[in-house]
């Protein structure tokens, strides 16, 4: 079983940064890959960014690739989205999301069925 926190939303003008983390508690094999997916107003989720923990492969979406990373403290066993740049159509409610990491699975992160554990979510606001 798995648990994930998030927290670090907040509202933001846009060009600034926000940084999101996501505390990943329970079975680390079936937590190796982590990823960070949002929903704004009237849109579908949207996968943004993921990581492989063990080899630290991440993957973007083209929305925020050169704005966002996404990183991880092993220690703390908590991954973050460092968000910079913002602009308004980033705004969302943000998601952590992870799963075992199969084989291929960068043809897959960013299908939200794919993930099979969620976060409740943080709102990231830009104005």
């Amino acid at each position: 079983h798995v648990q994930l926190v998030e927290s670090g939303g907040g509202s933001v003008q846009a060009g600034g940064s926000l940084r999101l983390s996501c505390v990943v508690s329970g079975d680390a094999f079936t937590s190796s890959c982590v990823a960070w997916f949002r929903q704004g107003p009237g849109k579908e989720r949207e996968g943004v960014a993921a990581i492989w923990r063990y080899g630290g492969n991440t993957y973007y979406s083209d929305s925020v690739k050169g704005r966002f990373t996404i990183s991880q403290d092993k220690e703390r066993n908590t991954v973050y989205l460092q968000m910079n740049s913002l602009k308004p159509e980033d705004t969302a409610m943000y998601y952590c999301a992870a799963r075992d990491c199969a084989d291929y699975w960068w043809n897959y992160w960013g299908q939200d069925t794919w993930w099979f554990y969620w976060g409740q979510g943080t709102q990231v606001t830009v104005s």
